[in-house]
């Protein structure tokens, strides 16, 4: 793990509504996360892990606080800066999955690519190498429903790391899979943040998967707790020393 910051976010907070109506789905979040770190996110349903995420992301805007990606604000830039970062220096990955369903393979970790004008040669090595990496170079031509479930997330994998991401952001990613392919899907995914020195914030709801983390937070209510190994320390409402 480097010590580049390469996310920092500061005093997030995202409210819904107003008045009487009002809800406060995250409040006040510090965190920051290095080049080659797993961050684990845990919360149960309706915690605010998907709202910090997509706030991360550049998916969402906050009420208050900044989020910036290295030297680039990810708050308040453009709607084309934010295109641009989100193609180019954030790979997502998807409870879901998200693959487009009349591509292959292949074809679904090139697309990326095509959006920011790699070169065909580039393109296609860098296809081949991903596929491998993930253990679907026999399947590149496929498409996703002739896939498994582990092999379309695996696939989903590949896609977020088409472009070279700086940041991976993963909501919820082996929420459909079984209990193996979910161990081997954090496997990957810590693997490939390590090899790579690719900073990482993955939310779960299964404990089992902390063990894969390097940093686990947990987040309650909308606020931020930050863990160490087993032992759980409060932290109110931002991530800092006690």
């Amino acid at each position: 793990m480097s010590n580049d910051v390469v996310l920092r976010a500061e005093g997030l907070t995202r409210t819904y509504g107003s008045g009487a109506t009002e809800v406060r789905a995250l409040v006040d979040a510090t965190l920051e996360v290095r080049a080659g770190e797993l961050v684990v996110l845990r919360g149960p349903s309706g915690s605010g892990k998907t709202t910090l995420l997509n706030l991360l992301g550049g998916l969402d805007v906050p009420t208050a606080g900044v989020v910036s990606l290295g030297e680039r604000q990810v708050t308040g830039a453009s709607d084309r800066d934010l295109v641009d970062l989100r193609r180019r220096e954030i790979g997502y990955i998807f409870q879901t999955f998200a693959l487009l369903s009349a591509l292959t393979a292949a074809e679904n970790v090139e697309l990326p690519m095509r959006l920011v004008g790699v070169a065909a040669g580039e393109r296609a090595a860098r296809v081949d190498e991903l596929l491998s990496v993930v253990g679907l170079a026999e399947h590149a031509q496929q498409r996703p429903d002739e896939l498994s479930g582990g092999q379309q997330q695996r696939l989903g994998i590949a896609r977020a790391l088409a472009n070279n991401p700086r940041l991976i952001i993963a909501d919820e990613p082996t929420g459909q899979l079984d209990s193996v392919n979910a161990e081997a899907m954090m496997s990957l995914i810590s693997a490939l943040v390590h090899e790579r020195d690719v900073a990482a914030v993955v939310s779960t709801h299964d404990p089992r998967m902390a063990a894969h983390a390097d940093r686990i937070l947990e987040i309650r209510d909308g606020h931020l707790v930050r863990r160490r190994g087993r032992h759980s320390l409060p932290l109110g409402v931002a991530e800092r020393e006690l």
